[in-house]
């Protein structure tokens, strides 16, 4: 018996594939999946040659990670391996491809001293050792330096370590050492020696004839941008009493919440990928209706019902909750920034 004839030969086609969901996971997210695939051992190696911020940051990451898709793991496994294929530095110039990788991984001010050592074959000084170590620790090897060689510690360390460090001081020698922080332009070589000698440690190819340029009104910025907003208030209000132009040009450098109405609608969509949904509700607990408004336009119109939905439900909130999921996502801003994903604009004076 013969079959019926099925019009336009539907009966042969195959059905259509399945299709996977898209990976949702941020690129730090991404990079916690992949060193969690590596195994221990292949793990730690790569660790070994990323600095303390980015361990804390990856290690943090992979503790959080929870009900990871098989699908998610492929995925970014098979990304990896494509930008391994693509972006590959093997046959050209080595000094060239360091430096490039460098300046897109962490941003030109950092990468130039690493650039430096790394070039140079030198090998880690001993401030290197000091962003290993717990702020307390640091605040005690240095407490009874004289300010202006804690001025240059803090100037050498992470901003976030460095405001951490402060809070372990006196209220006057916070305001006197941030001063001369600000105050910094380039150290000299005797000065590095000293520091050398204090840590016990040897730079890396020794302190060498140039000066090294540290310090300055943005670093000092970047200091109060990490303090808690209690402390910055107070920094801010004894440094313009003090040094009312000094003062100034510090806060004209501030990068805080409210001024990410400044930055534009890409930069803004590039962020809240990166940030996840149960910071930014607590981040904008505390932001005002123009800024609120600015994140609901760069979200799709689902989403902005979702999250609107979301905060009217949360309900009250401590202040010091709001400010931290507001620092989280300032760092997130600041790293993208650095990396040349989003152009931070605007300024500002207080800490919300």
């Amino acid at each position: 018996m013969s079959k019926p004839a099925v019009k336009g030969g539907e009966a042969n086609a195959a059905p259509p594939a399945p299709t996977k969901p898209t990976v949702k996971l941020s690129r730090l997210d991404q990079a916690a999946v992949l060193l969690l695939s590596l195994g221990e051992s292949a793990a730690a190696e790569v660790l070994k040659h990323m600095g303390p911020k980015e361990v804390q940051r990856l290690g943090s990451a992979m503790s959080q990670l929870k009900n990871i898709q098989q699908y998610e793991v492929e995925t970014v496994l098979a990304n990896f391996l494509e930008e391994v294929r693509t972006q590959t530095g093997l046959g050209l110039g080595s000094d060239s491809y360091i430096r490039n990788m460098l300046i897109a991984a962490v941003g030109e001010d950092k990468a130039n001293g690493l650039i430096d050592r790394i070039l140079m074959g030198g090998n880690t000084t001993g401030l290197d050792t000091l962003k290993w170590m717990e702020a307390r620790s640091v605040a005690d090897i240095i407490r009874n330096e004289h300010p202006q060689i804690q001025a240059i510690v803090l100037a050498y360390l992470d901003p976030d370590q460095s405001a951490e460090v402060l809070t372990h001081f006196p209220e006057k020698v916070r305001l006197d050492v941030l001063m001369r922080v600000a105050s910094l332009d380039t150290v000299q070589p005797s000065a590095l020696q000293e520091l050398n000698n204090i840590l016990e440690k040897q730079f890396s190819g020794n302190a060498g004839s140039q000066t090294k340029q540290m310090g300055g009104y943005k670093k000092a910025a970047e200091i109060m941008n990490n303090l808690d907003s209690s402390v910055e208030g107070e920094l801010m209000a004894a440094i313009r009493e003090i040094d009312e132009d000094m003062g100034a040009q510090i806060a004209d450098l501030m990068f805080v919440f409210d001024n990410l109405k400044d930055v534009d609608d890409r930069g803004i969509q590039a962020l809240l990928r990166e940030v996840s949904s149960e910071v930014l509700i607590l981040a904008l607990k505390g932001a005002d209706d123009e800024l609120k408004e600015k994140i609901f336009k760069n979200m799709s119109k689902r989403a902005a019902e979702l999250l609107r939905d979301d905060l009217e439900a949360k309900g009250p909130v401590r202040v010091s909750e709001v400010e931290a999921a507001q620092k989280e996502v300032l760092t997130i801003a600041r790293r993208m920034a650095d990396a040349g994903e989003i152009v931070l604009g605007g300024s500002g004076e207080e800490m919300l």
